[in-house]
């Protein structure tokens, strides 16, 4: 068996810009870049055809957006413009490096992240008080392709920490997304119902039931 964990709201809490599409025309804006005079709209439209349930990357469909509106811009200026304007302040959640803690102790332990913004999720973890080194994968959709509840996405990050996905264990806070998991076969912990207080005692149970069974 293996634990996965959700990032966001789930470990972390983090800030986010109240308007995503002024934050990052400003910040393209300090890099020299021409903003469109409807870029409130450029950004919210589509640009990019996707798979449904697959990923585009944020800096992708900035670059679209952009060029929709007949402006180029230099690659490296809209990714570390889409960086910085998603810059995050982190607060690591009450008893998430417990919770970590114990998964580690009975096993593989993975992050498994919708995040659109590269990066993003590894900075977010380096500024919380949870040690990276715990995790032995660390998938985001940006870099997989998928996102959360598309089975893809939990088969990823089982090929990464080499299990089946059957095995794991997934903890998260929203059902739609994190309880993909149950599609899969594995299950699904919703901390809105059972804390990370409470997910120690409810992993132990977990591992224990499993060497029961094994035994």
């Amino acid at each position: 068996m293996a634990v996965t964990f959700d990032l966001f709201d789930t470990l972390v809490t983090v800030s986010r810009p109240a308007d995503p599409a002024a934050a990052v025309a400003s910040e393209l804006q300090t890099r020299g870049v021409t903003v469109p005079s409807d870029w409130e709209t450029a950004y919210r439209t589509v640009h990019v055809e996707s798979q449904r349930g697959s990923e585009v990357p944020l800096s992708t469909h900035i670059n679209a957006a952009l060029q929709s509106r007949d402006v180029s811009a230099p690659a490296e200026y809209i990714r570390h413009a889409v960086t910085a304007a998603f810059d995050p302040t982190v607060q690591t959640r009450p008893n998430a490096i417990t919770a970590v803690e114990t998964a580690v102790a009975n096993g593989p332990v993975g992050i498994l992240s919708n995040c659109s913004v590269s990066q993003l999720v590894h900075r977010t973890l380096m500024r919380s008080d949870i040690d990276r080194s715990l995790f032995d994968a660390i998938v985001t959709s940006v870099d997989c392709g998928w996102r959360k509840p598309h089975p893809r996405a939990f088969q990823a990050v089982a090929k990464s920490l080499r299990v089946d996905p059957t095995s794991l264990i997934h903890i998260g806070d929203n059902p739609e997304t994190d309880g993909g998991i149950n599609d899969v076969g594995g299950h699904f912990h919703n901390i809105t119902k059972t804390s990370l207080g409470q997910i120690s005692t409810a992993l132990d149970g977990e591992f224990n039931n499993n060497d029961s069974n094994i035994n």
